[in-house]
């Protein structure tokens, strides 16, 4: 179950959003609004009375893009706002986010922005934001001030003075990012391991035969903003149907499905089956090895969690998205984390995500159950298979509080509560199982996830809150 929609109303959502600026191009914003955010952007990431670390005195900011074709001319306008306002302007060209990241904090820039809408559709685009040392700019932590300052800003944008985005992705960085994840992936091309890579005609793109070897079977592995073999997005599962069957019809091991921007990755088992996101943590944790602190989201699966106490980790639970996982990473030392969602974080990466990283590394970790005897679905089953969950399950609403409040309602009915989280939305415990409820941060959505003992509890449980959501 789950990938389903409930009721649908036309709402318009803002630009700025909780953990990025988001949207679709020419409607929700256009290259003025980026032009603004640029004039704007030092003087709400550079914290007040400290100078930039960079030699010459001058705000340093490096600047990525995806493969969309409003990327260039949104980068563009986003660099001239930037040397505008007196910033020193770097342009890695098409990049991966994460790799973004690394190089912001590698190289010590004052602040770094990636032009790309991730898993959105190809009309859509946006920018994320860090400051220095690969920190996120969120909501609470810059955004809202900037987009004050947009608003009250009334300049236009004139692309006649617009520098030149660069049209190939450095080339000294790319190899040096690759050597890194290379370095640090804990995965050798050499070994036995079968699998696919889809990258989604995104940027995963740029480095994948270079990361995985020869071998490998490569899918849309050349970046295209149209997106024309399936959506960015790898939740969806019309999106992993050509790697599914790419999986199935060559005998594969298995098989890795990267998002627009390769911030994400997810896998489907040598059967073609989803693995649900959540139900990799521990396995990723295992690569690392015990002890240590994990990080997860509220959304993830009680079975991943009680397999992290069992494997002597220490689990943590946060708000979902990459603006509050980095930096819960940070306030709690964990050595890593991963969401629902697909989002992977490390110690070791600056407590950024990356899914080139987690690729790697949750590969060797499948390769090393083959070396046992192990199917990847054999080696999953003591996570997957110990309870039924619904995956998670979205509702466009007009009125999300009060859909949360008939929910709320709702589960009153079905079990003895024995806990409650509501530090992002609501996750009710029971001893039967959980149920998840929460607005999303980045969409129209109130998102739903249950999880029981049994298929039957699921069903009945997904049914009535399904039919109190739509009131």
């Amino acid at each position: 179950m789950g990938e389903t929609d409930g009721i649908w109303y036309n709402i318009r959502m803002s630009f700025f959003k909780a953990y990025d600026m988001r949207g679709t191009f020419g409607v929700d914003f256009d290259l003025d609004t980026v032009y603004r955010a640029g004039r704007g952007l030092p003087a709400v990431v550079r914290p007040r009375n400290e100078p930039s670390k960079a030699g010459s005195g001058a705000f340093r900011v490096l600047i990525g893009r995806d493969a969309r074709t409003s990327s260039p001319a949104i980068a563009a306008a986003l660099a001239a706002g930037l040397t505008e306002a007196g910033a020193e302007v770097v342009d890695l060209g098409p990049a991966t986010t994460p790799m973004v990241y690394f190089f912001t904090a590698e190289e010590d820039f004052d602040a770094s922005v990636m032009v790309t809408a991730s898993h959105n559709p190809p009309s859509d685009n946006g920018l994320k934001v860090s400051r220095r040392g690969a920190l996120p700019v969120g909501r609470d932590s810059g955004l809202a001030e900037l987009e004050g300052i947009v608003r009250a800003d009334a300049s236009r944008y004139d692309p006649s003075r617009a520098p030149v985005p660069r049209e190939t992705t450095d080339p000294a960085r790319l190899a040096r990012y690759v050597a890194w994840l290379r370095a640090h992936g804990a995965f050798d091309p050499a070994r036995s391991l079968r699998f696919a890579v889809d990258c989604s005609d995104g940027m995963a793109s740029i480095l994948a035969h270079s990361l995985f070897g020869d071998g490998v079977v490569y899918l849309n592995d050349r970046p295209d903003g149209a997106f024309p073999h399936h959506s960015p997005n790898p939740l969806l599962a019309e999106s992993r149907k050509q790697l599914a069957a790419a999986v199935r019809e060559r005998g594969l091991d298995c098989g890795v499905i990267f998002d627009g921007d390769a911030d994400r990755c997810m896998f489907v088992d040598e059967k073609g089956d989803f693995i649900q996101p959540d139900y990799l943590i521990p396995l990723l944790a295992s690569t690392f090895g015990a002890p240590g602190t994990v990080i997860h989201d509220v959304r993830t699966s009680r079975a991943a969690i009680e397999r992290l106490v069992a494997d002597g980790f220490k689990p943590v639970m946060g708000k979902v998205g990459h603006a509050f996982a980095k930096v819960l990473l940070r306030e709690t030392g964990a050595i890593c984390g991963g969401e629902l969602a697909g989002h992977y974080y490390f110690r070791d990466f600056h407590f950024c995500d990356s899914g080139e990283l987690a690729a790697l590394r949750i590969l060797g970790a499948f390769a090393d159950a083959k070396e046992r005897g192990l199917a990847v679905s054999a080696a999953l089953a003591p996570v997957m298979g110990r309870y039924a969950n619904s995956g998670e399950v979205n509702f466009k609403v007009s009125d999300t509080a009060a859909a949360t409040s008939r929910v709320l309602a709702a589960a009153a009915g079905l079990a003895c509560e024995t806990g409650r989280s509501e530090m992002d939305g609501y996750r009710l415990e029971y001893a039967e199982g959980w149920i998840s409820v929460r607005r999303s941060n980045t969409e129209p959505y109130l998102r739903l996830i249950v999880e029981c003992d049994t298929d039957e509890r699921l069903r009945k449980w997904l049914d009535a809150l399904s039919a109190a959501i739509r009131g």
